[in-house]
């Protein structure tokens, strides 16, 4: 197995917003930690002005860890896209499996490392990601990582995303199977 790769030149340098295709306000994940071939880590620290930051209970609910895995899978395609040269594309997430969240909301002040390793993929674009959400342990603490989140998470990535959304992906007919999401 290949060892993880640490950032040093360029990627760590570089602003999230490289790898993926979010801009403000909706980039949630703050850097790359880490990468390795169908493995990306990455890591948030929760802030008031972090996307869905709820003031009242100074946290970030729960749910929203469906998207930093998200976001955090859309910058290993991004990474991946810039290691060929290529340009970053559009992905859309189609769901998960196996969805579990151990902790309540995501704490001010604290940081937080998601974990995605690529399981499937298949040509057309479809792939299934294992994805794992770790509280990382305060400064000078001796505890260890504490999961708070897990899922498979389902999402598609289309090679010509305006033809996807227009229902043209393929042989350019507009049939039932060719529906952009939502139809």
């Amino acid at each position: 197995m290949m060892p993880f790769i640490q950032f040093n030149l360029p990627f760590a340098e570089q602003d999230i917003t490289d790898f993926i295709p979010h801009r403000a306000p909706m980039i949630l994940v703050d850097k790359i930690i880490a990468y390795q071939r169908d493995i990306l880590v990455t890591e948030v620290t929760i802030t008031a002005q972090s996307p869905y930051f709820d003031d009242k209970h100074r946290a970030v609910p729960n749910y929203v860890g469906i998207e930093y895995m998200a976001q955090s899978i859309a910058a290993l395609a991004g990474v991946e896209a810039k290691l060929r040269n290529d340009k970053i594309r559009v992905g859309f997430l189609l769901g998960s499996r196996k969805l579990a969240l151990h902790a309540k909301q995501y704490e001010f002040g604290r940081t937080y490392r998601t974990h995605v390793k690529r399981l499937y993929q298949e040509e057309s674009g479809l792939a299934v990601f294992d994805c794992q959400i770790y509280l990382m342990p305060e400064a000078g603490s001796d505890q260890d990582n504490t999961l708070v989140a897990e899922a498979n998470v389902n999402v598609f990535q289309p090679q010509d995303t305006q033809a996807y959304l227009a229902g043209n992906q393929g042989t350019g007919d507009q049939d039932a199977t060719n529906k952009p999401l939502g139809h």
